[in-house]
């Protein structure tokens, strides 16, 4: 089944298109960088804002051969959705929804006794066992069983599987500065991570999969890959870390154009206030365009003053605060049509913006410049059937 979505007959106010041959492509060139490992698609929060199930079945059409998220709730959708792919969630609180994660054939990871012991009382509810990963943390310090806790944690796994409640089918970890080549922390982390790996292996875990690689991990660092990688911003043709390489570097491209059609261009005076605070003044009689997008839809507040648009063939910067719901731009004379298309970011094929310009000039990364495009921009899916 194919994801896709009409053009409409109208321009809409905003669209957020999304190259679903672009995805399949950066799925095929992943596993190219990996190629004794299977391939996760990371598809949580919402698939990095470009719509977590039409992108999760492009990527199983590429090949990725397990999907992942945070949320049970995301888990559950995927299935709801007809995914019968591996699916493993990551992050849990008390209270589940365990049973449902069991029942649906989700791989649950984790942390602590007290996660092992609800999953193991839902698996003895549901009348089968749970599928579980144990996570182990190797130095990032969030999520993740700490090396001291960690036998504990293996033993009472071993038990329980031993039971019939619980299947171990993966350990694993994440690294705190795979986008720093050379940091010292990788290799610290990797070495712990081989440790705590035998230790279970010895007590006499069995796992389908080990796995610690992240985007970036899979991109420079080959001896992190063991048996699958995890990739997530990477997949939607964004680099982790411009320190890295650009897209292009890697193969990839960016997934998703965001644009907005202009809803006035009007002529102003020298001297002109715009937006709120007048924190931008017109330096001589002008034409100011209105951008139909605002921080309700994820265009970052911080971007007032220094946010990159193209229209009509120009870089436009926003002039003036990014309001809730738009914003404007100083057109410096020229007098495209109301609804010329405003382009804020893309592949830059055309020369527009990327996600990565949007980052640099807000002060932080493209992640979440992808991410936090609201529910207001509808996706547009192009490119969705399968070449070939």
């Amino acid at each position: 089944m194919t994801e896709t979505a009409a053009v409409p007959t109208a321009p809409l106010r905003a669209r957020a298109e999304i190259d679903l041959a672009a995805l399949r492509a950066n799925v095929r060139a992943l596993r190219a960088r990996a190629k004794g490992a299977a391939l996760m698609a990371v598809v949580k929060s919402d698939g990095y804002g470009h719509g977590a199930v039409p992108c999760a079945r492009a990527a199983v059409d590429a090949g990725a051969t397990w999907l992942g998220t945070a949320t049970p709730e995301e888990a559950l959708a995927l299935r709801a959705a007809g995914l019968d792919t591996r699916v493993l969630c990551w992050l849990w609180v008390p209270g589940g929804p365990w049973r449902q994660a069991v029942e649906a054939d989700i791989d649950v990871s984790l942390s602590g006794l007290w996660a092992l012991r609800e999953v193991t009382e839902a698996a003895r509810q549901a009348g089968r066992p749970a599928r579980v990963q144990l996570k182990a943390d190797t130095g990032l310090g969030r999520n993740g069983c700490q090396p001291a806790d960690w036998p504990e944690l293996v033993g009472e796994a071993l038990r329980a599987e031993h039971a019939g409640l619980v299947r171990v089918t993966g350990l694993w970890s994440h690294l705190a500065c795979a986008d720093e080549p050379g940091h010292p922390s990788i290799d610290a982390q990797l070495a712990r991570f081989r440790e705590m790996v035998a230790y279970a292996e010895e007590q006499g875990v069995r796992p389908e999969v080990r796995h610690l690689a992240n985007s970036p991990a899979t991109l420079t660092l080959p001896e992190t890959h063991f048996d699958l990688v995890r990739t997530g911003i990477a997949l939607y043709g964004i680099s982790p870390s411009p320190e890295l390489g650009t897209p292009a570097d890697f193969g990839l491209r960016p997934v998703m154009t965001l644009s907005a059609s202009l809803a006035l261009v009007k002529h102003v005076p020298g001297g002109h206030g715009v937006s709120y605070g007048h924190h931008y003044v017109t330096p001589g009689a002008t034409t100011l365009g209105l951008v139909p997008v605002g921080y309700a839809d994820g265009i970052p507040r911080h971007a007032s003053g220094t946010g990159p648009v193209l229209v009509d063939g120009k870089w436009r910067t926003v002039a003036g605060r990014v309001a809730m719901d738009q914003f404007v731009v100083d057109l410096g004379g020229d007098e495209p049509e109301v609804g010329a298309e405003a382009v804020l970011f893309g592949p830059g094929d055309r020369g527009e913006p990327t996600a990565e310009d949007w980052a640099q000039a807000c002060g932080t990364i493209a992640y979440e410049i992808v991410t936090r495009i609201g529910t207001r921009v509808p996706r547009v899916y192009v490119n969705g059937e399968q070449e070939g």
